[in-house]
Order: C-alpha cells, then structure tokens, then sequence
C-alpha cells in the first residue's frame, strides 16, 4: 500500500495488505423460531474464500435473539436483535414492500443503501455490519448499528439545551457524507436520530446517491416535502447546496416549534436556508467553516492567533493522507503541550522538521498515511506551541476541537494487515 507519494505510518511497523475477499455462493434463508431468528444457509450453502492456489470453504451460521418490532412502513419492517456472542443489539431492515408493482424498483434503492452504507464510518453516519439479499426474489435485510433513542424532533423537545450541539453534529455528520461525494436526498426529522448519549446518527440511504460528475446533481426523486422547497427545484436539481438547505430549513423547524432563544448559529443558519442557491451557502464544509471563524471571534482570538492556528492545521492536515478508522484523537490539553515542547527540542535549529511524525503523534494515537512530499516548517510549530501554552484552557479546548474537525474531514481508511497476521 506504500507508495513514493502516499505511505503509510502504522504503530510500529508498515505494510501491504493482501487482497482477500468472501463471497457467499448461495443465498441465506431467513427465518422465526420463537424467539430466535435464525440467519443459516441451506445444507448446500457456504461462503468461499479466494485464494490464489485454492478454495478455503466455510459453513456459516448465526443466529439472533428477537427482541421487538421497531416499526414498519411501505418498504417493509424493521426489527431489533441480539447477538448474545458478542452481546451486541442490531437492528435489522428487512426489504418487503407493500406494493409487488414497486418491489423490483424500490429493491434497486435498498441495494443502493448497503453500497453506500458499507463505505461510510463517521460517528454521526448509522453504521452497517451485515446484509442478505435475495435478488431472485428481489427481498434482503440489512443488519445494522442500534440507536437506543429518538428522532431529532422528539429530543430536542425533551432536550432543548442540547441544541447547539446537535447543530454542530448534524454539520459534521453531513460534511462526512459531502467529502465522500454522497447525497443523501431525503433529510427529514425522522431519518435523523439522537441516542440517549445524545450522540446524533444520519439514518436511511434508500435515496442516496453517489455523485461522480455534475449529470449526477438532477433531481430524480419526488418526495413529499415536509417544507418549502428550494428555488432549484424548479429546474430540476439536487445537490449539496440542496443538502445544506434542509439541513437549515430542519433546525429552524425545531428551533421555531420548541422557542429555543439560545442558539449560537443564527448566522450561519440563516444563510443555510436562503432560498436562492446563489445566496445560500454552498457546502457543509464551508458551513463548518464559517461555524469556526465565528467561534474563534466569539473568544476573542486576535488575528494573529488565529493565523497561528490556521498555518498549523493546513500544514499538519496536508501531512496527513488518510488515518485509519480506529485512530484516536488526542484530548489531554497537558499532555499535548509537554510531548510538543519536548519534539520541539529536538528540531528547534531546523527550517523544516525532519520527521514531521514527531508532531502527529502529540495530537493523534494510531495508524496513518503520510504524504512524504509535504513538510512542516519550525516556526510555524513554534508560533502553534506559544498560541497553545498562553491559552486559557477554555481557548485550548476550542482550539483542540478545530483542529479534530480539520482531522475529520481526512479520508479514512481500514489499517494495513501483514501477511504474517493470517493464520494461512
């Protein structure tokens, strides 16, 4: 996976990854049994794994505890389960439309929905583990991520306060999905959900859509909207400046419906929800954007702390490629500014740090790709380190939470498996 342009740091060692896959030959029955539900295969059935000099084949097998009805609706039901090996719940989706004349069409849109599912991992995106399909019998379940909570408009109204951050949330679960060139095309309060953890969660990509070029952006659905409908509809388009007007138009519901007078975004939510395209801001990303230059005026940063900061993250950001999925961040303000001054010891003398590595690792713990062609400069490290250290802890918190938003908009990637790692 290392290349001239792109390698990759891991925790102590680098490599490639050996290209295996699984498919399933045949398809998986689905069934009740009391309280269990049973996902097998037929007598006949296995799922193979491909290897170059032959055929490995596995029986598979697994099954789940019912636990209750989550709902249903003119695509089919939704049910919880329990896993009681790795006593985990899933929801399962099953595909079952009431309408036979839509089964076939509406089937293409649940497929889609596993494709896109199975590329996104964002705290604030629901996550997919498992699928069956039946594309015969154009019928499929999807096993997915638990959210034990409510739709965004019955927890704000039990939560007002909360509201803010769930703004910020809701952005950056959006500008994931913007940066992995994915609309969503159906934004409403109840395909957004917030856990009790008061984590918020994007739901349902049966309309979803993959963007690659601009012929992509026309409006192919017809929905009923729940508000008025943006100025480009009339010329038949849908794209992310389309997104971010629901989004707006879907908090100025709720701040309306619940009288919330503390919100902190005003500005930049009135400029989500203009109706002219040409006047509303484009992108999730400048959205956020706009989100953080305002915070950074509200504490009261000075320009030249501010440019401080701004040098450091691009250049920190332009190092980092990719960072793998179960990468942490680094949230220990104290921590950060003692493993900071102590690399900055070793490179004080220099234009450009040598191992710009030195300085990652003060702000995130795990694996990542680099782009070796990309440097860091000492003094830009060094104007960082002085704006961190006179902080209150108040601005290192704000500053600290910029900078992992700046590392949330880096592509994710699974962590390089050595070749030794597998059992043959």
């Amino acid at each position: 996976m290392a290349s001239v342009l792109n390698r990759v740091r891991t925790g102590a060692r680098r490599s490639g990854l050996a290209q295996r896959s699984i498919y399933p030959t045949a398809p998986l029955r689905y069934s009740r049994d009391s309280s269990l539900y049973v996902i097998r295969p037929r007598p006949h059935d296995q799922a193979t794994l491909i290897d170059d000099s032959q055929n490995i084949t596995f029986l598979r097998k697994r099954d789940y505890q019912f636990m209750r009805e989550l709902g249903s609706g003119a695509c089919g039901r939704t049910v919880l389960l329990f896993d009681d090996v790795i006593d985990e719940h899933f929801v399962c989706k099953k595909y079952a439309p009431f309408s036979e004349l839509k089964r076939e069409e509406l089937f293409a849109n649940f497929v889609r929905e596993i494709k896109l599912l199975h590329k996104l991992h964002h705290e604030n995106v629901v996550r997919v583990f498992n699928y069956y399909l039946y594309p015969d019998q154009f019928m499929g379940y999807i096993l997915m991520e638990f959210v034990e909570g409510n739709d965004i408009g019955d927890y704000v109204a039990a939560n007002p306060e909360n509201t803010n951050g769930l703004f910020l949330q809701a952005i950056n679960g959006f500008a994931y999905l913007e940066s992995k060139s994915i609309l969503h095309r159906d934004i409403r309060p109840m395909n957004i959900l917030v856990g009790n953890d008061g984590v918020l969660k994007i739901i349902d990509l049966g309309f979803g859509k993959h963007i690659g070029n601009s012929n992509d952006f026309d409006k192919s659905i017809s929905l009923n909207w729940w508000c008025t409908t943006p100025a480009e509809f009339a010329d038949s388009r849908y794209d992310f400046t389309t997104e971010v007007y629901f989004v707006g138009k879907l908090f100025e519901k709720l701040l309306s419906e619940n009288d919330i007078s503390h919100f902190k975004y005003t500005s930049a939510l009135r400029r989500m929800c203009e109706h002219e395209p040409a006047e509303r801001t484009k992108t999730f990303a400048d959205v956020d954007r706009e989100i953080r230059n305002d915070q950074f005026v509200d504490f009261n940063f000075t320009n030249d702390e501010i440019r401080s900061y701004r040098e450091f993250a691009d250049e920190l950001c332009s190092y980092l490629s990719k960072l793998d999925n179960d990468l942490k961040y680094v949230d220990d303000t104290s921590r950060i500014v003692r493993e900071l001054e102590s690399a900055f010891r070793s490179f004080m003398l220099e234009q450009y740090i040598p191992e710009p590595s030195l300085v990652a690792r003060c702000f995130i713990d795990g694996n990542y790709y680099y782009n070796v062609n990309t440097s860091i400069s000492v003094d830009c490290v060094r104007d960082f380190i002085r704006l961190f250290k006179t902080s209150t802890a108040e601005k290192r918190r704000l500053i600290l939470a910029n900078l992992h938003t700046r590392f949330d908009t880096i592509t994710r990637c699974t962590k390089p498996v050595l070749d030794e790692d597998f059992p043959f």
